[in-house]
């Protein structure tokens, strides 16, 4: 019971590894000057008052002191996957000479003649055993 449950624990937690690495997240911060104003994951970052600016072209644009920071954890993108040939000559002869001895390992058995299998033991009336007072010890 307890391999049973250390296999599954095992399982879902290389599965949730497999999930995590091929995970990409943008995360979005907004500073007003040195403050930090929102921190967004999932969603639009609300901005200050400051960075709406109507610009014309007689007006002079006014700079702003907001910034934005954009974070960018990038998962996995790719899984790659190697052939028998990409491996060098000397362990695809070492992977071949392991496989060939591991696979000699289970050779099979030769079939067994059983001369009493179709015998069917006569039925007991009474308990041999204790008539004979044998017992095994």
């Amino acid at each position: 019971m307890n391999f049973s449950i250390a296999h599954k624990t095992f399982s879902v937690t290389l599965s949730f590894l497999v999930l995590v690495s091929s995970l990409s997240l943008t995360i979005e911060k907004h500073f007003c000057g040195e403050t930090l104003v929102d921190v967004a994951i999932f969603s639009d970052i609300e901005k200050c008052a400051d960075d709406v600016v109507k610009t014309d072209a007689t007006s002079v644009v006014k700079k702003t002191c907001c910034k934005d920071e954009i974070d960018v954890i990038a998962g996995l993108s790719e899984i790659t996957i190697n052939s028998f040939e990409d491996l060098d000559s000397i362990h695809q002869q070492i992977l071949f000479a392991y496989s060939y001895s591991y696979i000699s390992l289970f050779e099979g058995l030769p079939k067994l003649i059983i001369p009493h299998e179709a015998y069917t033991p006569p039925k007991l009336i009474k308990d041999i055993q204790v008539l004979d007072e044998t017992y095994l010890i």
